[in-house]
């Protein structure tokens, strides 16, 4: 309230000096049908921006202002916040953001497990290559140093992150399938601690992948604590999605519980044709666990295939000591061919990545690093090897030997009916799971469609077509149940005095374009976006603002 009456008060005072009878707002959006981000119902009103705050709701029709535009037949909404985004690296590269910007999004939320800090020799190594592609310098240690590079470097939406419970392991112990030992723990807690004092949203995990997978329960519970202490969130892509999601499941409800912190699953799905049909019984888990105390919550993209790295499919104790120490395994006959025996016929103790992949049939190749691979890219493990008369499983080891461990995929994995209920779920946010690109420049490379078109993808198959949720519900998913998980404050609703992050689209004609074979095939029917009250979509054009802002946690204070 203090926010607002000092606004209020600054407009009225700068219209005074101007001689003017009422507010000068910089834009004002006229006749627009505003949904608030609430979950409140439409309504018309106009709305009008001073600086980088919401100024004014309603009747702003004999309003002064540096700019109208006419908004009639168009939704005002708060912008989209992306619960899992993976930007903190390519926003450095591109900070254009054009694949985000264009579907609405004005604030991501990034960091599963690998994050952009803390940063050592042992977090560099099995990236360098990567980054050298790019020609990014990590010049930061910390997460300070990290948000400060970011400001500097200037971004088209607001970011804030998590630190990784994987990026903190590496930083201590390196790649190695073991638990740490007091001391090391002690120094991973100290690590913890400076990152959320540094603006860290909370603690992640990436139980699917190696070395994540071998954290154990004690440790991640000991990590989560100190994240709770600063009032943060655990967030979690668990060790599951398929036949074992409800042990997963547990686990993270028992770091919840135990170490007294919100939980956050990321991209909630049921990997595995033998699962599908689960969703509804997931869900009322969710509904049992809260009904207990844990304050469990989950996201989810609107795509029946996930996507992740080619070498993630291997079982986890191959990945151990990093890319290096996976592909000279790959290159010894004898370990391929206990590969292949773990793959085809998983053990029940295996980790998602391994078995949950339903096949090399459901398997595409991404983005390749090697630029001598393109060829591959876009096609199916099974479609390669029969072109080259191969062993898919050859193919499979071949490839990930060739590009380093380097290579994207795409795997066809869920039910239609299960992704549909999930994002016509009132309480299920959104996130891409996909960083920041572009069509061309450094970025451009395939990828998959969710990248460019999860939050379009909802407002016109599942919101227009389908009817599978209301527009108000939509919204609301895609804005303030975002910003109160992720206590984002004054941003997520379109309130006065709030900050004037705004998606202006036509509930007629927004829709995703991209696909797997059009991957960067960018939305359409986003006309404006604002953040920090300034246009970074301007009639459906990218503009050269970089607005955005480092979102610093609940344990940060301002110096």
């Amino acid at each position: 309230m203090a926010r607002r009456v000092a606004l209020l008060a600054l407009a009225i005072l700068t219209a005074g000096l101007l001689g003017q009878a009422r507010p000068t707002y910089d834009v004002v959006f006229l006749h627009g049908t505003v949904v608030d981000g609430s979950g409140a119902p439409r309504r018309r009103a106009d709305v009008g921006v001073i600086g980088d705050r919401i100024g004014a709701i309603g009747d702003l029709g004999g309003a002064e202002a540096r700019r109208v535009v006419d908004a009639t037949g168009l939704v005002v909404a708060p912008g989209f916040i992306d619960m899992l985004g993976w930007s903190e690296m390519n926003i450095l590269v591109d900070n254009r953001g054009v694949s985000k910007v264009t579907q609405g999004v004005t604030t991501e939320i990034t960091g599963e497990g690998w994050t952009a800090a803390p940063v050592n020799a042992n977090t560099l190594r099995d990236d360098s290559a990567q980054y050298a592609a790019w020609g990014l310098v990590v010049d930061w240690h910390d997460l300070d140093g990290y948000l400060r590079r970011l400001e500097r470097s200037g971004t088209p939406f607001n970011l804030g992150t998590y630190v990784g419970a994987t990026q903190v392991r590496k930083y201590v112990i390196g790649d190695v399938r073991r638990d740490p030992t007091p001391a090391e723990l002690a120094r991973m807690e100290a690590l913890v601690d400076t990152a959320m004092r540094q603006g860290a949203m909370g603690l992640s995990t990436s139980l699917g992948y190696a070395p994540a997978v071998y954290a154990r329960a004690p440790e991640l519970v000991a990590l989560a604590r100190v994240a709770a202490r600063y009032s943060g969130v655990y967030a979690s892509h668990i060790r599951s999605e398929g036949p074992q999601i409800r042990q997963a499941l547990a686990e993270a409800f028992r770091i919840g519980r135990e170490a007294n912190i919100p939980v956050e699953i990321w991209h909630l799905k049921l990997s595995g044709r033998r699962q599908w049909g689960q969703m509804g019984a997931i869900l009322a888990l969710f509904d049992s666990v809260r009904a207990s105390g844990v304050r469990a919550w989950a996201n989810s993209y609107p795509y029946t295939a996930s996507a992740n790295d080619l070498a993630s499919i291997i079982p986890a104790w191959a990945h151990e000591g990093g890319k290096d120490s996976l592909v000279r395994r790959l290159r010894d006959p004898a370990i391929r061919a206990r590969l292949r025996r773990e793959m085809v016929r998983p053990p029940r103790t295996e980790g998602s990545s391994a078995s949950e992949s339903g096949g090399l049939g459901n398997v595409v190749v991404l983005a390749v690093l090697d630029s001598s691979l393109r060829r591959y890219q876009g096609r199916r493990i099974t479609e390669i090897a029969a072109a080259e008369h191969q062993d898919p499983y050859a193919v499979l080891f071949d490839l990930i030997v060739a590009d380093h461990a380097n290579t994207g995929r795409a795997t066809f994995t869920m039910s239609e009916a299960d992704v549909r209920l999930a994002v016509s779920t009132p309480w299920l946010a959104v996130g891409s799971d996909f960083g920041a690109r572009a069509p061309d420049g450094p970025l451009a490379a395939p990828g998959h469609p969710r990248g460019y078109g999860t939050f379009t993808r909802i407002l016109g198959r599942y919101v227009r077509e389908e009817r599978a949720l209301s527009l108000e519900t939509a919204v609301r998913k895609m804005s303030g149940l975002a910003a109160e998980r992720m206590g984002l404050r004054e941003r997520g609703l379109l309130r006065e005095g709030f900050f004037a992050d705004l998606a202006v689209f036509d509930p007629n004609t927004v829709r995703d374009r991209a696909t797997f074979e059009t991957s960067t095939a960018i939305s359409e029917g986003v006309r404006y976006v604002l953040v920090n009250g300034r246009f970074t979509l301007d009639e459906g054009r990218l503009t050269s603002a970089r607005p955005g802002r480092a979102l610093r946690g609940p344990g940060w204070r301002a110096p």
